[in-house]
């Protein structure tokens, strides 16, 4: 791990692994030092923002050096148990036999695999709402199209590298569809918008079509 200032009010640390920066993420939202305002994840960050007035940088790097140092020991930290969220999916998407032959095997054998991992939310990212979803019991490694599409629906479930995710809203996108759901991943309207947030843990349920 890395620290680095991030302007007067916020810290920077770095990891050499996406497992290593969950891991980090989820310590530290567990035991949240006061002054601590808000922790932003990504693919190998976490960002530290804080309140001065109440913790001061020096104190913010401790206490992120100490709880890092304490989630890097516990290999269990990932699988914590959170708040969770059930996605139901009709897996009738336009990839989904040509992602299975990508992989090497049956286009039924891609559904049980997607449906039956567990998946946590990693960060956010792309647009407001997307969920980049990764999982210890699925191994994919799902290159993105040649091409990507001027438009993906809506609730489109893809699949690209180690990542699942759903698109929030209607965009341009590169992902392969295994499928749609029809939950609303992002509602500007609800208290709380984005349906899915870091550290939440992710099923998908195979939906009758």
């Amino acid at each position: 791990m890395k620290i680095l200032p991030f302007g007067d009010r916020a810290l920077l640390a770095e990891f050499g692994s996406l497992e290593q920066t969950m891991n980090a993420f989820l310590a530290c939202d567990a035991a949240r030092a006061p002054g601590v305002i808000e922790l932003i994840p990504a693919a190998a960050t976490v960002l530290v923002r804080i309140d001065p007035n109440t913790l001061s940088l020096r104190a913010a790097e401790q206490w992120l050096t100490s709880t890092c140092s304490r989630a890097s020991s516990n290999e269990n930290v990932g699988r914590t148990a959170g708040p969770s969220v059930s996605i139901p999916v009709r897996y009738d998407g336009p990839d989904l036999e040509s992602a299975a032959l990508v992989l090497g095997i049956s286009a039924d054998e891609l559904v049980s695999r997607h449906s039956q991992a567990l998946w946590q939310c990693a960060f956010i990212g792309f647009v407001p709402g997307f969920a980049y979803l990764a999982s210890k019991d699925a191994n994919f490694d799902m290159p993105r199209r040649e091409t990507s599409r001027e438009t993906v629906p809506a609730g489109s479930v893809g699949l690209a590298g180690e990542f699942t995710g759903i698109y929030p809203r209607s965009s341009p996108g590169g992902w392969q569809i295994l499928g749609t759901t029809s939950l609303t991943l992002w509602d500007e309207a609800r208290d709380a918008p984005a349906a899915i947030t870091p550290g939440m843990t992710v099923r998908f349920e195979v939906e009758a079509q």
